[in-house]
């Protein structure tokens, strides 16, 4: 995580607060996934990979108050965030694509982060190989690329600037369940599913709602490419498609369902 978008869509520097401004709804996946996690070695650290500000820091401590927590996260700014909590035993600045441990832990925990990475077939049995033997790797990821407040920034942006956004051979980042019980069945007990949250999202003076949700991460790798200008112009339209998409209720507020994908491994 490098950069969100300001007041007004434009890109600038990493805020937590602009990714935490619908804490409670990103916090309910992982403490769903949290909730699955089955009963862990009896020694071995707690990794939260991509822990960002923080969030389910309180939750895995409250889960496993005698283990060692350690957040890994690539923003400075996050992980500031992180350490402030005071509930990481060590806050370490890393990219996440890369990351080692040099233990073996106990459980893996990423809540919303591995979806900014690439070759999962390589990369999550990676992580499972760090794991000491009945270790957890537990993953939650977004899967909305399909849904129009995704689809519609893909196609918006290679119509508008061809120039800077060939997506021809765009592949969703994140696979389906079925791929994913392909890709990690052989190394242990699997347990993966997919949940679609319908959300109720409130709005806030003249900005749609979905686009408040997704400034700060779908829409951050889109506006990095455009300059103040052309970002508007994006946004203006944008917002008129959300507006049709996702239409008001009675008392204002919109309903937003959003998927994602969950998976536990309990390696041998």
């Amino acid at each position: 995580m490098a950069k969100a978008l300001g007041k007004d869509g434009i890109v600038g520097d990493w805020s937590p607060e602009t990714y935490g401004r619908f804490k409670d709804l990103r916090l309910r996946p992982a403490l769903d996934l949290l909730a699955r996690v089955p009963a862990l070695p009896e020694k071995g650290r707690i990794i939260d990979l991509g822990c960002g500000s923080g969030a389910v820091a309180e939750a895995l401590n409250h889960r496993y108050p005698k283990r060692k927590l350690v957040g890994v996260d690539g923003s400075p700014a996050m992980l500031k965030k992180a350490a402030a909590t005071g509930a990481y035993d060590r806050c370490d600045l890393a990219d996440i694509s890369v990351w080692d441990s040099n233990k073996q832990p106990a459980l893996i925990f990423s809540n919303a982060a591995l979806q900014w990475l690439g070759n999962h077939g390589a990369l999550l049995p990676r992580l499972a190989g760090m794991l000491r033997p009945g270790g957890v790797l537990a993953v939650q990821m977004p899967r909305q690329y399909g849904a129009p407040s995704h689809r519609f920034l893909r196609e918006f942006a290679a119509e508008m600037f061809p120039d800077r956004f060939d997506l021809e051979r765009w592949q969703a980042p994140v696979a389906s369940p079925t791929d994913y019980a392909r890709m990690l069945g052989g190394l242990g007990a699997l347990d993966i599913w997919q949940t679609d949250y319908v959300q109720r999202l409130e709005r806030e003076g003249d900005v749609h709602p979905v686009r408040r949700f997704t400034e700060a991460t779908a829409m951050r790798p889109f506006l990095e490419k455009l300059d103040e200008a052309e970002a508007a112009r994006f946004v203006k339209r944008y917002d008129a498609a959300l507006e049709a998409a996702y239409p008001a209720e009675a008392d204002g507020s919109v309903l937003f369902p959003f998927r994602r994908v969950f998976i536990v491994l309990q390696v041998r």
